[in-house]
């Protein structure tokens, strides 16, 4: 039986934590969002994006080792450490990974660790329409925690966890109620999150060089109709000069001959414009007045897939 791939529920933006009787808060992990298919004989990872990402986590093909469920539908996060703290820079080194003899070269590289939070199938039947609390039951009794597969506890003090978010500087919490069916391809205040850190991922639309290899990449987001507005432009930081000097030689490829940005940005002269197929993950501070990013700083390189690059990711 084929198990039928969905896009996950996901929380909101929250301004303020609930603290209620019927909240439980579990951390942010700055990963990769996945859901395991196992239908009795094969396991499928499939990203909130319902991109095939099998090939590149083989860890997680001996399903039997960490859960006793004959079927079962599981989503998580897929966190790769970096000073002992969840890295997406690291997790996109194995995410980006194509088939080959590299992988196993980087499963000792970039060890991956699956955080398990939620569960929608489980022996042959569908469990969406159960309440979060009885989810999570049903979890703790098939999931068996090792080396790679871990089971996210929660608590109903969500203050509490935020300021441990904060003190370890972590990503922030995810805050849900416990009476929340879990809803594919929903979004709404059921499910809540509260950020420490500030993130945002947007188009690539040009660079600019210091001695003939990129130096900055000019940022921007999609509106509703389309345009595209330039937000700032963010320096080297955490890329390695083979990564820089990839993207150098990609930055050309990709070469047009007007900016793609509906507004001017700053740095125009000299600026090289790019075709909006690179994405940048960045964390920054906070936004300036005039809807620019304040001491915005590169995690990653992806490519820029419809619908992830818009304003909404800073709206809702």
């Amino acid at each position: 039986m084929e198990l039928e791939p969905v896009i996950p529920f996901e929380p909101i933006r929250s301004a303020s934590i609930p603290q209620d009787k019927q909240w439980i808060a579990q951390l942010k992990w700055d990963g990769v969002r996945m859901l395991l298919y196992y239908n009795g004989t094969t396991v499928r990872l499939i990203n909130r994006r319902l991109n095939d990402r099998t090939a590149q986590y083989p860890e997680l093909q001996a399903v039997k080792s960490f859960c006793s469920a004959d079927s079962v539908i599981l989503d998580g996060e897929l966190v790769a450490l970096e000073d002992g703290k969840p890295s997406f820079h690291q997790i996109m080194r194995r995410d980006r990974t194509g088939k080959g003899a590299h992988i196993t070269v980087l499963m000792e590289e970039v060890p991956v660790y699956y955080m398990v939070f939620d569960v929608l199938y489980c022996n042959g039947r569908s469990v969406v329409e159960q309440p979060l609390l009885e989810r999570q039951q049903l979890l703790e009794r098939i999931l068996l925690p090792g080396k790679t597969v871990q089971l996210v506890t929660s608590t109903p003090n969500t203050q509490a966890l935020f300021e441990l978010a904060r003190q370890h500087k972590l990503e922030g919490i995810v805050i849900k109620d416990v009476h929340s069916t879990y809803e594919p391809g929903g979004k709404d205040e059921r499910w809540q999150k509260h950020k420490n850190i500030q993130d945002v991922t947007a188009v690539v639309g040009g660079v600019t060089y210091r001695d003939k290899q990129v130096n900055a990449l000019m940022l921007g987001l999609y509106d509703e109709q389309g345009r595209l507005w330039y937000i700032g432009h963010v320096g080297a930081a955490r890329l390695t000069q083979e990564e820089w000097a990839v993207l150098t030689a990609m930055a050309g490829q990709l070469t047009i001959s007007e900016s793609p940005f509906a507004n001017l940005p700053e740095r125009s002269k000299g600026a090289n414009w790019l075709r909006p197929w690179l994405a940048a993950r960045v964390h920054y501070l906070e936004w300036t007045h005039h809807r620019t990013l304040r001491q915005p700083v590169l995690h990653a390189l992806l490519e820029a897939r419809p619908g992830m690059c818009g304003w909404d990711q800073v709206n809702g």
